[in-house]
């Protein structure tokens, strides 16, 4: 039989083996995740070492790995590294990556993806414009940046005036969220369905877009093209939108939480929607009767 190396030694040249005396090939790769979010029915995470890896529904190119295929595990997202944050909205996915530019790849037809067309795209395309993004938001259909100074940009869907720019005409590259500067910055930014929010440096929200169920919790039902504040909330720890409800968590402890309460998410025992923010109620244990006989306990 011919030998394929003359000897072992000249089959082993040039690999390092590490302490346990596996050869690069047969090393594990750092695939822990430090970040998952998902959209409607595809799910990514980003990786220890700035890659991102996607899985789910891939009609329309949101798992990034150039193919239109459903994946039953996860895929690489093509050329894509860096990434510092992620963020899935309905049917696409974008990534801030190191240095501030944003990245976005899927569903495209409202300009979601920001690239200034409307044309889907099943590998990340950059975002037009953005080279300072520090964090992302991404709903439905449009998407949002918090810059490094503090200023909000965003683009897509803008029917309800979810882009906060004062109009209502969809957006295929970022737009200026107004009244948002660098002297009362965002340091948070969350999108339900059809409204955007955001926390700002005093730790107070402003909220716009979308407002038939009371999502922008200004007390009326009226939609909002540019943001308006959030009375009673003054000491917001964090804010979270989701579809058509916002909930705040403040500084106290307490969380409030205001719009569509069609399925109880306020938290207030009633089925009622609520256009400014109300407490959420904790069920106390009244009604639990304590076992008068214990069981003993034993010492550790």
């Amino acid at each position: 039989m011919r030998k394929i190396f003359p000897d072992a030694a000249s089959a082993l040249e040039g690999l390092t083996f590490d302490g346990l005396g596996r050869p690069p090939a047969e090393r594990p790769i750092d695939l822990a995740a430090t970040q998952v979010t998902a959209g409607i029915y595809h799910t990514c995470a980003r990786v220890a070492d700035g890659t991102v890896r996607c899985w789910g529904y891939n009609a329309y190119g949101q798992l990034g790995d150039g193919t239109g295929s459903n994946r039953s595990t996860p895929v690489a997202v093509t050329g894509l590294t860096g990434a510092t944050q992620i963020a899935a909205g309905g049917y696409h996915t974008c990534a801030v990556v190191a240095g501030g530019a944003v990245r976005c790849w899927g569903y495209n037809v409202y300009g979601q993806l920001g690239d200034g067309t409307g044309t889907d795209r099943s590998t990340p395309v950059a975002v037009a414009g953005i080279t300072n993004a520090v964090s992302l938001t991404a709903s439905f259909n449009h998407t949002c940046a918090r810059l490094s100074d503090g200023t909000v940009r965003c683009w897509g869907y803008n029917g309800n005036g979810q882009l906060g720019d004062g109009t209502t005409t969809n957006r295929v590259s970022p737009v200026a969220v107004s009244g948002i500067t660098s002297l009362l910055p965002a340091v948070q930014l969350t999108a339900g369905d059809n409204h955007t929010c955001a926390r700002l440096s005093d730790n107070t929200l402003r909220c716009w877009g979308y407002n038939g169920n009371g999502a922008l919790g200004d007390g009326t039902t009226a939609t909002r093209t540019t943001p308006v504040a959030v009375p009673g909330v003054s000491n917001a720890a964090s804010g979270e939108t989701f579809s058509r409800t916002t909930f705040a968590a403040l500084s106290t402890g307490e969380n409030r939480c205001w719009g569509d309460n069609g399925n109880a998410p306020v938290g207030d025992r009633t089925y009622l929607d609520r256009p400014a923010p109300t407490p959420v109620l904790y069920l106390t244990p009244a009604h639990h009767t304590p076992n008068p006989h214990p069981a003993p306990r034993h010492p550790l």
